[in-house]
Formats: structure tokens, C-alpha cells, sequence
């Protein structure tokens, strides 16, 4: 499976992995890109054991309802440095209260893989917080239409916590480094 720390698409964590859907929560982007979430994302990610990650989230406009995301990865596990970087197109939508992000990977060739990941983000000043709907959330996998998708995690969030609290990721916006390099 897929090893990803996100977002928010976003998507993505370090040692667990993300719920996937063959389908988003919508069929089609709804809403405009807002561009408060735009721009360069860090954040220091440390899982409850030894292992620290270091994150940074390049979030741009695609076009007027798609986000280009880039997620910069680098963990460090004793003496080890092990870089991961993945690219994602994505769009946002809602669910009741709560805005997701609806993330797909680029593959080698740049277009979208068939596999959407799917995360939950709120925004507070200069700091964005990233839940990424858990593995264990379900064990449907394939949904006939996105409404179907949308309404069981409406559905399941009322009943419980369907977010690996665990690995709950925060960023702070910073100014884009002139040398970073993945």
C-alpha cells in the first residue's frame, strides 16, 4: 500500500496509511481555490515512537478550482535520512461543517493515478492542521458515485472518530526557502 503523509490532500502520514477511494468526495471540483492555503507549509512530524519527519507542503493554483500540491518529505529514523517527495493535483469540498481535501497522486507520467486519498484541514492564522481520514475508517474500498462515498463519511463521523488523531499534522507558512531542494 502506498506509504504517504498528507494532506490535503492532502495525505499523509509516516508509518500509517491513509484510507483510499477509488472515488473523491465530489465528481468534480465545487468550490474555488482559496487562496489563503496557497503557498509553502513546514512542520515537524514525530509519530509516538523514535521516528521524526520533517514536512513542508507546497500548495499552488492549478486553475481556478484546482490545488498543485507538492509534499516534501524527510524522515530521520536513528541514523538514517530518508527523503520522500510526492506530487498530487487536488480540490476541496465539504462535508457539513468540515472542508476535505480530495487528493490524487501524479504518477511518473504527471497525470492522476485512479486512487484518491482524502483529508480533512482547517486553517487558523498562519497554521494548518491536516487529519487524514484513517486506514480502518471502512473496509469498502469502491463506491458507485461520489455522493455515496460523501454520505458515509457523514454517516460514520457522527458515530465516531473516523481520523487517525495520532497522526494529526500541523504546518506553519513560511516563506519559501531559496534552496530547498527535496
Amino acid at each position: 500500500m502506498t506509504k504517504l503523509l498528507w494532506l490535503l490532500p492532502l495525505s499523509f502520514l509516516l508509518t500509517a496509511c491513509p484510507f483510499e477511494s477509488n472515488m473523491p468526495l465530489e465528481k468534480a471540483p465545487v468550490e474555488p481555490v482559496d487562496s489563503s492555503l496557497l503557498g509553502f507549509w513546514y512542520g515537524i512530524v514525530k509519530d509516538g515512537s523514535d521516528y521524526f519527519g520533517i514536512e513542508a507542503l507546497e500548495i499552488s493554483r492549478q486553475s481556478d478550482s484546482l490545488y498543485s500540491v507538492i509534499r516534501y518529505g524527510k524522515a530521520v529514523k536513528g541514523d538514517m535520512i530518508l527523503p520522500d517527495t510526492s506530487f498530487y493535483t487536488a480540490y476541496s469540498s465539504r462535508v457539513r461543517d468540515q472542508s476535505f481535501m480530495n487528493l490524487a497522486a501524479l504518477g511518473p507520467d504527471g497525470k492522476p493515478n485512479k486512487v484518491w486519498y482524502i483529508s480533512a484541514y482547517s486553517l487558523s492564522q498562519d497554521t494548518l492542521q491536516v487529519r487524514t481520514v484513517t486506514e480502518t475508517f471502512t473496509t469498502r474500498k469502491s463506491f458507485p458515485r461520489p455522493e455515496d462515498f460523501k454520505k458515509l463519511v457523514l454517516d460514520m463521523s457522527q458515530n465516531r472518530n473516523i481520523f487517525d488523531e495520532l497522526f494529526t499534522l500541523s504546518y506553519r507558512k513560511i516563506p519559501k526557502p531559496a534552496s530547498f531542494k527535496p
